[in-house]
């Protein structure tokens, strides 16, 4: 703009501004900046104490190659909003109102502040007058109702809708517990809340003030509509009959409140809830991809297992531990609690970030705090806790900004296992494990007893190479029923006419639950024994039935230098159907809904397969309203299937059964993983389902479809 047209006459442009401290003596203005200097160096110095208190943290071997890619994906979360918006779109919308409100806010005084404290006075440079004054004023309007809007739906979240989710009562603490009553929490969440709302309202309350103060100003009052909130704001209070000299002392007023409120809130980032702008952030920027289905290495060095102190934990942990947002997704999406086990991946986190608060802000490393992680003091995990976790992935894979909740609770077990804290069933199991290879304790020897009753031989691919090379796992092998399901899978390779084989008895337990229950010796032994037979093996590719398997072979074996390619059994019968190899015919006219194992889904994220080939057989598909990603575990995993359930509590099995059979006219529940037959079999009787609803392993009902090359129909299981 070289000239406004306002009102009789022509504004410069240099008019269209505002002096940032207009009508303030010189001692104001070197008040303001001795509180404004105080405040950065609080925000420093609380910078530094949370530096100084993630390096008391172990190293971690983020790898820096990708350091580009990982900004950029970091970006595009923090951007999009992607993962605050999944499963909660509204929470969702209200949040990026926040986010971009205010960092466009931000952006607006970072740019004040530019002009009046570097490019003016050190480069005579001026540019905040004009069009970009202008637009900056209405710019920076929007934001303020866009940052007011999103907080007042937040406020009307927690004060009216209350999400459960959104309730701090902790399950793994009984009242009367020194820290059972989180309700500062909750008041830290007000306060948040209030801030920036009040810091908002009085942006625009100071806004109108000012537009009132110098409405005799045509640079002011002229351009008032580029200020729209502020203008509306400023007629009502004209029209209330505030005088302009009325409007300067309420607008110095306001000026100073709102100042310092906004320089107190900076102060207080590093040391409250704000500092998660900051710390999600980081979380997102150095998350691992593949934080639980491939868990850390114990190092030959290492002076013990796992984490026993809060000292113990990486520098990356205890930073997702500050990112932590108590949103409750976590918390919401868990089967233990869901159960009534006393663990709550969100207050487990807390738990943890209110030790390290307390020891390593503080800087008491020396033996001043109890570092001790584990038990039922304050800011302590108690083993109960740590043994309810079925590491099913539900709290990893939902959390908005990438807390790595599996990991570290698997690291706690380590510690809890090198000492023996354990079920003594779970312990009797790894025992028989140890000395037999397998969770049943049977002879090595009857691992392949099951293929005897098969009209034709297996090949044993220790002896002759094979084009496939099928892992059975221990349920598959051992389990009567589940050893069904693998003579229907042979049936099926057989009549494709793939060539394959198996190991007999040099496979042992692959070994994945082992290492999510914290025995890391026992899981490395697994590993290099089971890596020693398939590499004496000749073969193209490995397919199992046990997505238990499938993970730790595809995602930790390589760690120990076994690296293959390995699919699930779905894969390999679907790419078999497009193939022409296995005709699978619509025979069957069932109504089913399908249940997504944890470890072939969340962790592997194969989805689709199974479910091309259930409706491939004619079933009629519903999806339970927990599917896909948001699958809800059976319970069996994290070692959890070897240790009895408490008494009188209700098994996640039992609960996803109830959520099934809140299907109309539901027939079959469709599984495909050993141990989800065997948990759900039990849950449809436990629940009084038996005879309305029947478990089938998709292999079943497969074969029962299923035409061979040659074109004859394959026998049906009964």
């Amino acid at each position: 703009m070289n000239e406004a047209n306002v009102g009789s006459g022509a504004l410069a442009p240099e008019q269209i501004t505002r002096i940032l401290f207009e009508g303030f003596t010189p001692a104001a203005v070197t008040l303001f900046y001795a509180l404004a200097w105080a405040a950065i160096a609080a925000f420093a110095w609380g910078c530094y104490v949370q530096v100084r208190k993630l390096r008391r943290g172990q190293p971690d071997p983020v790898p820096l190659a990708d350091l580009g890619r990982r900004l950029l994906q970091m970006a595009a979360s923090v951007l999009s909003h992607r993962t605050v918006a999944r499963r909660d779109a509204a929470a969702g919308r209200a949040h990026r109102l926040i986010f971009y409100g205010f960092a466009l806010l931000f952006v607006g005084t970072s740019i004040i502040t530019l002009q009046v404290d570097v490019s003016e006075p050190l480069l005579g440079w001026r540019f905040w007058y004009g069009d970009f004054y202008l637009v900056f004023s209405l710019v920076l309007d929007l934001a303020g109702v866009a940052l007011i809007a999103g907080l007042i739906y937040m406020m009307v979240r927690r004060g009216w809708i209350r999400p459960p989710r959104l309730d701090y009562a902790r399950p793994d603490r009984r009242p009367g517990d020194p820290d059972y009553d989180r309700s500062f929490y909750r008041r830290e969440d007000w306060a948040f809340l209030w801030t920036l709302v009040t810091i908002g309202v009085t942006g625009f309350l100071l806004e109108a003030a000012r537009l009132v103060w110098l409405q005799d100003r045509p640079g002011v009052w002229s351009t008032r509509i580029w200020s729209p909130v502020g203008a509306v704001i400023a007629e009502a209070m004209r029209g209330g009959g505030l005088s302009s000299a009325a409007a300067g002392a309420l607008r110095e007023a306001l000026w100073w409140f709102h100042g310092i409120l906004a320089l107190a809130f900076i102060a207080v980032v590093p040391w409250s809830k704000v500092k998660h702008i900051f710390t999600a952030m980081g979380s997102l920027a150095v998350r691992d991809p593949l934080a639980a289905q491939r868990l850390p290495k114990l190092q030959p060095d290492a002076p013990q297992a796992g984490y026993a102190r809060i000292t113990d934990l990486t520098w990356k942990h205890l930073l997702q531990l500050d990112a932590c947002t108590k949103c409750g997704r976590c918390h919401e999406a868990c089967p233990a609690r869901a159960a009534g086990a006393p663990l709550s991946p969100r207050d487990l986190i807390l738990s943890l970030r209110e030790h390290s608060n307390h020891s390593l802000e503080r800087n008491l490393v020396t033996g001043d705090a109890d570092l001790d992680i584990h038990g039922g003091k304050t800011g302590q995990v108690s083993q109960e806790t740590l043994w309810s976790c079925r590491t099913c992935m539900a709290c990893v894979e939902i959390c908005p900004v990438a807390i790595e909740h599996v990991p570290i609770i698997v690291q706690m077990r380590r510690k809890l296992v090198e000492s023996g804290q354990m079920d003594p069933l779970l312990q009797k199991t790894l025992q028989t494990i140890h000395k037999s290879g397998n969770s049943f304790g049977e002879s090595k020897r009857k691992r392949g007893a099951w293929t005897k009753t098969l009209p034709f031989p297996i090949k044993d691919a220790r002896k002759e190479p094979v084009d496939l090379l099928w892992f059975v796992g221990d349920y598959a092998s051992f389990d009567p029923r589940n050893q069904k399901v693998s003579q229907v899978f042979a049936r099926l390779l057989h009549a494709a006419g793939v060539d394959f084989g198996i190991l007999y008895d040099a496979e042992s337990n692959a070994g994945n639950d082992v290492r999510r229950v914290g025995e890391e010796g026992l899981y490395e032994h697994l590993a290099e024994s089971n890596i020693a037979a398939l590499g004496a093996a000749r073969f193209q590719r490995i397919v199992t039935t046990d997505p238990h398997s499938l993970n730790t072979i595809r995602n930790e074996y390589p760690q120990f230098g076994g690296s293959w390619q390995i699919i699930h059994y779905t894969t390999l019968l679907l790419e078999l159907q497009r193939q022409g190899r296995l005709r699978i015919e619509p025979r069957l006219a069932l109504r089913t809904t399908y249940h997504d194992p944890c470890h072939l889904g969340r962790f592997n994220k194969e989805y689709d397969a199974p479910r091309e080939l259930l409706r491939a057989t004619g079933c009629e598909l519903i999806e339970m309203a927990r599917s896909r990603d948001n699958s809800f575990c059976c319970g069996a995993g994290g070692g959890r299937i070897w240790m009895p359930d408490p008494v009188g509590k209700e098994k996640p099995s039992q609960i996803r059964i109830r959520e099934a059979a809140g299907i109309e006219g539901l027939e079959v529940f469709v599984v495909a993983c050993p141990k989800d037959l065997t948990m759900f079999e039990d849950a449809v009787k436990t629940t009084g389902n038996e005879g309305r609803i029947v478990v089938r392993e998709l292999l079943e009902l497969v074969e029962q479809c299923a035409t061979s090359e040659a074109g004859q129909a394959e026998p049906a299981v009964a």
